[in-house]
């Protein structure tokens, strides 16, 4: 046995109602979630340096090795930040080289 009515205009009907509740259900929602979405802390991520110098190790001692942007995954985990005056010096007169992967020298306006 079935609740529902038996002819097609009563259906048809009920399929209405039944397609602007679920349309309220579902405004409803969407307002909900971004009222969620606005209370949620967002999660800053922590800024880095801009440039970094890496090291390798020669006999045991640390050794400049090249610079790199800051968020470069070729830097050595031995590396120490630098300022944008500090990079700059290291590429042009430091005798330092720049990486070639994430190019801190394109970024510090440097022509080669």
């Amino acid at each position: 046995m079935t609740d529902l009515p038996p002819d097609l205009p009563r259906l048809r009907t009920l399929e209405t109602w039944l397609a602007v509740s679920l349309d309220r259900v579902r405004a409803r929602i969407a307002e909900v979630e971004r009222r969620e979405a606005a209370m949620r802390p967002v999660r800053q991520l922590p800024t880095g340096p801009t440039w970094v110098l890496s090291y390798l190790r020669q006999r045991g001692q640390p050794v400049e090795d090249s610079v790199h942007l800051g968020d470069c995954r070729m830097a050595s985990h031995h590396a120490k930040p630098l300022t944008r005056e500090q990079a700059l010096q290291a590429i042009t007169s430091g005798g330092i080289r720049a990486c070639e992967i994430c190019r801190p020298d394109s970024d510090l306006g440097v022509l080669e």
